[in-house]
């Protein structure tokens, strides 16, 4: 009975193992094409500044385009990744994220280059940590992130007013308020990334593993983006 038990715990213990490895390697996978992506952007964002093209694109109607032709990537995105394969997933998301290079490319133009490189430290530090957490907590942060995408919406309504509005004020809250909404999104979304593949994602094949992880590091993606964002807006010195 004794060896019974013996050799259960140890089926136990390797199963655990293996299931640990498994999710390290999906993990892995998700956070290295979110620092791919974000290169990415960040290249198109430079070139898009140093280049001129940024500033003849805003002198056009185009501008528009480029301010919203990301989201509508997300939405595509969001509504095909079930049917398209896991090789146009991953082109599809790399057109993203060269997209959201161009768009960004205001900021080296409206902040110091000082600012910019500050700001994407600090926020690569807060994300880490955050993310790391969001990994490791035993705490079911589901209650949070319900309450954490309902500010996300106040935020975007409390943003579009302030267009009209031109408060300094007000846009001193938004930025403290996105500061604190992301970083917990953050937390949330890592969470929610960990036990979906714990609950579904392993127990699939490797097409839906590798759309699961392009999805995962396009979420991450977002909230790391928001955040830099956000902290810049909050820290940075305008050029």
């Amino acid at each position: 009975m004794n060896e019974f038990n013996r050799a259960n715990t140890s089926a136990r213990v390797a199963d655990q193992a293996y299931i640990d490895e498994g999710l390290r390697a999906h993990m892995l996978r998700i956070y290295n094409y979110m620092a791919a992506a974000l290169s990415l952007t960040g290249i198109v964002a430079w070139f898009g500044a140093s280049s001129g093209l940024y500033q003849s694109l805003a002198a056009s109607p185009l501008i528009f385009v480029v301010m919203f032709a990301p989201l509508g990537v997300v939405f595509y995105f969001a509504s095909k990744i079930n049917t398209m394969s896991s090789s146009k997933a991953q082109s599809v998301f790399w057109v993203f994220a060269g997209l959201m290079g161009l768009s960004l490319s205001y900021i080296f133009l409206a902040y110091t280059g000082a600012a910019v490189f500050q700001a994407f430290f600090v926020t690569a530090g807060a994300f880490a940590g955050l993310s790391i957490w969001g990994y490791t907590t035993k705490r079911d942060l589901s209650a949070m992130g319900a309450f954490l995408i309902m500010g996300l919406f106040g935020l975007i309504i409390a943003s579009v007013v302030n267009l009209f509005v031109g408060s300094g004020q007000m846009s001193f809250i938004i930025s403290v308020l996105g500061v604190l909404i992301f970083a917990g999104l953050t937390a949330w979304d890592t969470q929610k990334l960990k036990r979906d593949w714990l609950n579904r994602v392993q127990y699939s094949g490797q097409e839906v593993a590798e759309k699961s992880a392009i999805m995962g590091a396009l979420t991450l993606y977002l909230d790391f983006i928001n955040l830099f964002l956000f902290i810049l807006q909050f820290m940075g010195r305008r050029d």
